[in-house]
């Protein structure tokens, strides 16, 4: 116990102080996140919309392909991207191994499916007249997507929350892509990692806390905009 209140309290001084490489670490985290997060926003959503909307063969075994990978482990995906950004890999020509870039491509990989997996169940829980309501109105395909995506907008929401939650608190890809450099791609999961691996648990357990504010206060903002925006 004596270790925790330490580290809550060594929280609260590098809150209170400012300090420089702390709030580089956090900044950095909240900056790789939220834009891994952005990026499987935009690709889950789109692939949601695309399977929910559409009829095609085999589209059960691509809903339990979007499934599957919702579970997809870190150090999996940390692994595959690794291979492809390695300078002898297809995509080495970027050079952008060990950089935040990397980690966020790797971020955005294992939000995607959690996002999409969700956002589909979303969408198909919508009632089946709905959309031949909205078609009926007149509503071009564009008006159609963005109206069913508004209508379930809370669960939709909740699958961002899902999303931001999986890659703000994962570790091993982090570490495989990004390689845990100080004041580059230091991020507060690799840092509390390391930090322990030192026998630092004071220190540690004061990023963890870190991490759960900060990991508390997006999802805080993205649950009020949930709850204030509901259907009329």
């Amino acid at each position: 116990m004596d270790l925790i209140w330490d580290g809550l309290r060594k929280a609260l001084e590098l809150l209170v102080g400012l300090d420089p490489e702390v709030l580089g670490i956090t900044l950095l985290s909240l900056k790789v996140s939220g834009v891994a997060t952005l990026i499987s926003v935009l690709l889950g959503l789109g692939l949601a919309v695309a399977v929910a909307l559409n009829e095609f063969p085999g589209k059960r075994l691509v809903i339990a392909l979007m499934n599957t990978g919702m579970g997809l482990p870190p150090v999996v995906v940390g692994l595959f991207v690794t291979v492809l950004l390695w300078r002898n890999g297809p995509l080495g020509f970027l050079g952008i191994l060990y950089t935040p870039a990397a980690i966020i491509l790797a971020q955005a990989v294992i939000a995607t499916p959690i996002i999409a997996g969700l956002g589909l169940a979303a969408l198909q829980h919508l009632p089946p007249e709905l959309r031949l309501q909205i078609l009926s109105l007149g509503a071009t395909r564009p008006q159609l997507v963005w109206l069913l995506l508004r209508e379930a907008r809370l669960p939709l929401l909740a699958a961002v929350m899902a999303g931001f939650g999986g890659v703000i608190s994962e570790v091993g890809a982090s570490i495989m892509v990004g390689g845990n450099l100080k004041g580059s791609t230091r991020v507060l999961t690799t840092a509390t990692v390391m930090e322990t691996s030192r026998g630092n648990f004071e220190v540690a357990f004061a990023l963890s806390f870190l991490l759960l504010i900060l990991a508390f206060s997006v999802n805080a903002l993205l649950t009020h905009l949930q709850q204030t925006r509901r259907p009329r």
